[in-house]
């Protein structure tokens, strides 16, 4: 898992994902690209990431992974993040198509519910808090005592 300033270079980071298992005798390689969408007036998204809970959580996931015999590849922005452009990706690498292709979609799903990545709005070159999109994380109310 890497984090990237900005934008994802979706083209470069996949390439490299290949380049660096394609001789470890994978029989898949299933992909993601979120990619911001431009509604509500938005200009760019803008992401805060809590890192050690989030490489903690990627790291429990290539466990699981692993127990299947597959590995996964992941990618984030962190910043602004203009629309039509890329700001998450990952790849699962497995000997099978089944497990790759119903591991992508678990995994994901839990990213979206799990990932401590917070999002912000960009509009009017003001960044505003989405919070009517996001997922509350499990255990985040013990923060709010706090603040």
């Amino acid at each position: 898992m890497k984090i990237y300033n900005g934008s994802l270079e979706v083209e470069a980071i996949f390439n490299q994902w290949y380049n660096e298992e394609k001789e470890s005798n994978y029989g898949a390689n299933v992909s993601f690209v979120g990619v911001v969408r431009a509604e509500d007036e938005i200009e760019a998204l803008s992401f805060d990431i809590y890192e050690p809970i989030l490489f903690e959580w990627f790291n429990q996931w290539q466990e699981k992974a692993k127990q299947l015999g597959a590995k996964i590849k992941m990618a984030h922005s962190l910043g602004d993040v203009k629309v039509h452009t890329s700001s998450f990706m990952c790849a699962i690498f497995s000997p099978k198509r089944r497990v790759a292709l119903e591991l992508i979609d678990v995994f994901v799903e839990d990213f979206k519910a799990n990932a401590p990545i917070w999002k912000y709005d960009i509009i009017g070159g003001k960044r505003v808090y989405a919070q009517e999109r996001s997922t509350p994380m499990s255990g985040a109310g013990i923060l709010k005592g706090l603040l």
